[in-house]
């Protein structure tokens, strides 16, 4: 290999964003004066990174914690500790004036196709907006940039001069991606696009966005709670419970053969296509735990089948059980892994 070659290799293997520990935690206040009564622990020391051209799907129950940290990766929220890094550069605490120059490199979509845009704009004007503030080309290049843009995304010439209220769901929901792609980012965070739409439109949505990111080699965030859409469009895909990643591994092997109990049940639950198919469900005792008073040890221990006493005491850390697949349980952890992890007891920083 030369060192061109080496060089190219080398690009490929650096992450695009790395997110390092990251957590944050909510106050609570009760009472007249405010009173500090404790915090929502929303997302518990994640980590995880996404290279060049891939999708990172981040599957959980509802309250997880995975649209706040998709929130505090495009840094609309501040985490409480951990970094950000994209490009290898730290952005988590920039202020305001230096984190502008990576906004045109990270965008979002949301997951509310009409709440997210402006109800007093025409769809050209919105997807024109970054274009202003950011003040790329002149008025005429912004016009035809928007033009080719909703050609991009499916949409004719003529819907440029309606209001969001004139379009269907879907149809909102690509003006909501074109105006993602407005500054040409580099990654995407998708805080669940299709959710609010019918299945069939799911489809098209999920389709057009791999066609993008086919055509302009983009990296997508990927934040849903179906598990078909997360195998259909990611690469690799990180399984969240009560704020921590409790696996990740490639879309084949962890759909194929998950580590993480929680991971079997989630998968177990999920309805089969053939009716013909009766699936072994993998009952989960009990209900989600309150992010307020998240259990000791491993959060998952308090409904998990497996549980033994060293998951109620020490916090689990994500283990490579098999090559590129790694899941935070002590019981599934391989036997020389288990030996020489440190011992991490909850409550200690």
């Amino acid at each position: 290999m030369n060192s061109a070659q080496s060089d190219s290799a080398a690009a490929r293997d650096v992450p695009l964003l790395a997110v390092e520990s990251v957590a944050k935690r909510f106050p609570v206040r009760r009472g007249v004066f405010g009173a500090l009564q404790g915090y929502v622990h929303a997302v518990d020391g994640v980590s995880f990174d996404l290279r060049p051209r891939e999708t990172l799907g981040i599957v959980g129950e509802s309250g997880c914690g995975k649209s706040t940290l998709a929130r505090m990766i495009v840094r609309l929220i501040d985490p409480s500790e951990g970094a950000i890094r994209f490009g290898g550069e730290d952005i988590t605490r920039l202020p305001a004036a230096e984190m502008r120059r990576f906004r045109r490199n990270i965008q979002f979509i949301f997951q509310d196709p009409y709440a997210s845009l402006n109800p007093r704009l025409k769809a050209g004007d919105i997807v024109a907006e970054p274009l202003e503030n950011f003040e790329t080309a002149n008025w005429q290049n912004r016009a035809e940039r928007v033009q080719a843009l909703f050609a991009k995304v499916r949409l004719g010439p003529d819907q440029v001069r309606k209001f969001p209220h004139e379009f269907s769901g879907g149809q909102r929901q690509r003006l909501g991606i074109a105006r993602a792609l407005a500054l040409n980012p580099s990654v995407i965070v998708a805080d669940e696009p299709v959710s609010a739409l019918d299945v069939s439109v799911q489809a098209q949505i999920i389709n057009l966005m791999m066609d993008l990111q086919a055509e302009f080699g983009l990296s997508y965030l990927f934040i849903a709670h179906d598990l078909a859409v997360v195998q259909h469009i990611s690469h690799r895909v990180a399984v969240m419970y009560l704020g921590r990643i409790v696996e990740i591994a490639n879309r084949s092997a962890l759909f194929a053969s998950p580590l993480h109990p929680y991971t079997e049940a989630l998968l177990d639950a999920a309805p089969a296509p053939n009716p013909a198919i009766r699936r072994k469900k993998a009952i989960v005792a009990g209900e989600v735990p309150s992010p307020m008073h998240p259990p000791p040890g491993c959060h998952f221990h308090p409904r998990c089948p497996l549980a033994e006493e060293r998951c109620r005491i020490e916090v689990p850390v994500l283990v490579e059980g098999r090559p590129g697949h790694f899941a935070a349980c002590h019981v599934r952890a391989p036997a020389e892994a288990r030996e020489n992890l440190p011992k991490v007891v909850a409550g200690e920083s």
